[in-house]
């Protein structure tokens, strides 16, 4: 079946008829998308209230699976970590004289250093960004400008994704644990020289890594470190070795020093309040992604969106 228009009319009228017709459909989307805007700046603004500082912040459990290796508790507020008491019972970590774990305590005296989590820091800085890029394309430029307010859109997108991609765990602002150890007067005591504390987010859930080392000489032959030797005469004397992990023949620059991990544990708590951001992230980036492709059809585009 084909459509035809009647009475007849020459191409060149036919031509100016279809463009006047595209640029009133353009006209019609470029007012629908400042609802649109509207509407994805509520959604924004929801997870900008999950992340930002509450008055009781949320309070987490942390506990190893199927063993008492660690638990504990930790509280965040916004991006930082408040409160925090984690036991620890690892074989490479004996306790002090009396006492059954090792505990790490996060400071509250007013001169310690704050225990950020620069995941979370990410997050908001562009879920802010975005809620600038709506009020700009708003309130500041040409809304009835459709290259500008396709730019827009794609801003926004990008940093919807950002924020999206830096809750998954898929982002650079989170360093490996040994670029960036933390500050130990962060906790009451101090934290061990040789343990460290690595707190990260991953899939929307907030991760603990603790993880107990041993130098490692630099002119030591790889197959019979130290290390290596000693497990090897544990195991010879009926000795309890600690468990094998996946970072146990490698070498780590901690602190300036070469060190390999003695034992490695790791456990997630999931934060309701992260896990409500995540599932709203995910639909505004859907949703944006709807009016670029939208916008693009209409303004005759035929670069591919995904």
């Amino acid at each position: 079946m084909s459509t035809a228009v009647w009475p007849p009319i020459d191409n060149t009228q036919l031509a100016r008829e279809q463009a006047a017709s595209q640029a009133r459909e353009l006209e019609w989307l470029l007012v629908q998308l400042r609802d649109t805007l509207q509407s994805l700046k509520a959604g924004i603004e929801e997870c900008a209230a999950l992340l930002a500082p509450s008055e009781s912040g949320s309070t987490l459990v942390l506990s190893s699976l199927r063993s008492e290796s660690l638990k504990g508790l930790v509280t965040r507020v916004g991006t930082r970590i408040v409160k925090g008491n984690v036991k620890l019972r690892l074989a490479s970590l004996p306790p002090p004289r009396g006492a059954t774990s090792v505990d790490l305590a996060i400071s509250s005296a007013p001169q310690a250093p704050t225990l950020v989590v620069p995941q979370l820091t990410a997050i908001r800085t562009a879920i802010n960004t975005c809620l600038d890029v709506i009020d700009v394309t708003t309130w500041t430029g040409d809304a009835t400008d459709a290259n500008f307010v396709a730019g827009q859109l794609r801003l926004l997108h990008d940093h919807i994704s950002e924020a999206r991609q830096a809750l998954k765990g898929y982002s650079d602002t989170q360093p490996a644990w040994w670029e960036n150890p933390l500050d130990e007067h962060i906790f009451d005591p101090p934290l061990p020289a040789n343990v460290s504390f690595h707190l990260y987010v991953f899939d929307a859930a907030l991760v603990l890594e603790i993880r107990t080392l041993e130098g490692q000489s630099a002119t030591a032959d790889d197959g019979y470190t130290g290390f290596n030797l000693r497990d090897r005469l544990y195991g010879a004397l009926g000795g309890v070795r600690p468990p094998v992990h996946d970072e146990a023949d490698q070498v780590f620059k901690f602190r300036k020093q070469d060190v390999r991990v003695k034992e490695k544990i790791r456990v997630e708590t999931q934060d309701p309040a992260l896990i409500s951001a995540m599932a709203k992230l995910n639909a505004l980036e859907h949703n944006v992604l709807l009016s670029r492709k939208a916008l693009h059809i209409v303004m005759g585009r035929e670069e591919q969106l995904e």
